[in-house]
């Protein structure tokens, strides 16, 4: 079986991720510091891992992993919750290979943009401007995919090239407005069939819907640590009927994430990104998905009361980070509209093969 083929992400990734992102979050990427900034010396650690360039292939710098192992770093960077910016980078240096340019040093920052025009002069300048980039004021390079069809292009500029303007998300992640005017790119280049700003979001959508299902995870098993501790009325309040029923609830919400995210990664693994059912298994990943953040933050929250908020707390670091995640790449809204006007199009004749699809 090929790596394309291939369903089960390697074990010696897997291990890898694991061992690095349990050190990160227990030290310098535990939370994110504003006035710190990236946690450089965790960066580095997974940079020399190559887990960042994991999906990139080898011969433009990257270690030429498949797309379900490049899923899993997300997913394992999610149930860490490290703030490092591992998603955005491994999908900038995903769309800098599709094009052919050579993934450079250091954290990159994607800015999707279905508006923007190059203009090629030289080496080509860009221009674009984009709300909510993650990591942006910490990356090295910012990754633009842009325009659609034969328009698309995909460049890597500077980041010293760009006006970015700082903002915050949630959990208190850099979420920063980009300007590109007339920027000169290091490279610009066509990539690959079927990539564009609109597979580049849809991309980024699947890897945030990775990432939530491995918060989720998490946030299920320190809610049930918490219960089977927490005494009230003399016994574990995990033996009271309502509690249970609510971690039945969680255990559901984080099974049907995992099943969601798993299918987007499973179809984008089989047919590829430009396939029409890989695009609605990706927007249905990150509409589930972002439904069971929704729900199953709230009741990780109900079970711990009052402590689950407390600053000292892990598990309001897991929750900021959920929340912030379900809007990045498009929120459930977006998303469920962009597919009821797919399904739609296709007509009704054309629903129940598609519902049925293995």
């Amino acid at each position: 079986m090929s790596d394309a083929e291939r369903l089960l992400p390697e074990p010696m990734i897997v291990d890898t991720a694991q061992r690095l992102f349990a050190r990160a979050a227990a030290g310098e990427a535990g939370a994110y510091d504003a006035q710190r900034g990236l946690a450089l010396a965790s960066w580095r650690e997974v940079e020399a891992a190559g887990l960042a360039a994991a999906w990139v292939v080898e011969d433009l710098g990257g270690a030429g992993a498949a797309v379900v192992d490049a899923l899993a770093v997300a997913r394992i960077a999610g149930y860490y919750a490290v703030t490092l910016p591992v998603a955005e980078t491994l999908l900038g240096g995903w769309l800098l290979a599709s094009a052919g340019i050579a993934l450079p040093e250091g954290p990159l920052a994607v800015l999707a943009d279905t508006r923007a025009r190059p203009e090629r002069d030289g080496q080509g300048r860009v221009s674009a401007q984009a709300a909510r980039v993650a990591w942006a004021r910490h990356a090295r390079h910012l990754v633009l995919c842009a325009g659609s069809g034969d328009a698309a292009f995909v460049a890597l500029v500077d980041v010293a090239q760009a006006g970015v303007e700082a903002g915050s998300s949630l959990a208190g992640e850099p979420r920063d407005r980009v300007t590109l005017t007339a920027a000169d790119a290091i490279a610009c280049a066509a990539p690959g069939t079927g990539v564009d700003a609109a597979a580049a979001m849809r991309l980024g959508a699947l890897l945030r819907a990775c990432q939530m299902a491995g918060a989720l995870e998490r946030i299920l098993e320190i809610s049930l640590d918490y219960a089977c501790n927490r005494v009230q009325f003399g016994r574990p309040i995990a033996r009271f009927q309502a509690v249970q029923q609510e971690l039945a609830r969680l255990a559901g919400e984080c099974a049907a994430a995992a099943a969601a995210a798993g299918a987007g990664g499973s179809a984008l693994a089989r047919l590829g990104l430009a396939a029409e059912s890989s695009a609605r298994a990706a927007a249905a990943a990150k509409i589930r998905v972002g439904q069971a953040a929704g729900t199953g933050a709230a009741i990780a929250h109900q079970v711990h009361g009052a402590m689950g908020f407390s600053q000292e707390y892990q598990l309001q670091r897991f929750t900021r980070q959920l929340w912030s995640w379900r809007d990045d790449f498009g929120g459930e809204t977006a998303w469920a509209q962009w597919l009821g006007r797919r399904v739609c199009a296709a007509g009704q004749a054309a629903l129940w093969p598609e519902l049925t699809r293995s």
